[in-house]
């Protein structure tokens, strides 16, 4: 997958969730500048980021000395103090930084970082949750990915009583109204819509859709 190489993000809050991106980031060969008001969390990742510091993101100064001038993205990773993540918000995009990712804990939270023009406002625990709850809830269903719109890319497992079949004759395009991305089979890319092939058990199919006639589908396997 293509991507801009040598980036530089800055993150605001390096506990478990904050210092999670950052350190990932930084792996993907990005300059990650990560702040935190503790002096011990900075410690703890001053080896693992290109520049770890003790800034208090509420001055907005603190955060131009910081370099997050500097930053293509930033991220308010913290989400317990309310106050905070709005004041670094706001300062984040005075000082210019394009875009700005935030997390927030609460509705009213997500309300306020709204109208500060915030580019992308996440629930990690929320969004986690559902995913796992979705998972757990058919064992067929192995991963899916939201792709906005209300569309969703699906990765099925092809159970027993489908081996055999041809993936022509599976009744998602025209019943369900979902198309078949790709047939995966361990490793390898052996069919989709259009392309003959004859499903084996434990293959991986990915369709493409609406949530509701995901459901339908896979309450139908």
């Amino acid at each position: 997958m293509g991507r801009k190489a040598n980036r530089t993000f800055g993150v605001v809050g390096l506990g478990n969730f904050g210092s999670t991106v950052a350190t990932e980031l930084q792996r993907f060969g990005n300059h990650v500048i990560g702040v935190d008001i503790s002096e011990q969390r900075v410690a703890q990742h001053a080896e693992s980021l290109s520049q770890a510091m003790i800034v208090d993101a509420r001055d907005e100064m603190a955060l131009r000395e910081a370099g997050f001038e500097e930053c293509e993205v930033a991220l308010v990773a913290m989400g317990s103090d309310l106050e905070a993540s709005i004041l670094t918000a706001m300062n984040l995009k005075l000082i210019g930084v394009s875009v700005v990712w935030a997390k927030a804990t609460t509705k009213t939270h997500h309300r306020i970082l709204s109208r500060l023009s915030v580019d992308r406002i996440i629930h990690p625990e929320v969004e986690v949750g559902q995913h796992i709850a979705q998972v757990l809830h058919n064992p067929l269903v192995r991963d899916y990915v939201s792709l906005g719109n209300g569309f969703h890319v699906v990765n099925f497992q092809i159970p027993e009583s489908l081996e055999g079949k041809s993936l022509g004759d599976l009744p998602h395009n025209e019943k369900f109204d979902l198309r078949c991305i790709g047939v995966m089979r361990g490793t390898e890319f052996v069919g989709q819509d259009g392309v003959a092939c004859s499903l084996e058990r434990d293959d991986l199919l990915l369709l493409l859709g609406k949530r509701k006639d995901l459901r339908r589908f896979a309450s139908s396997l």
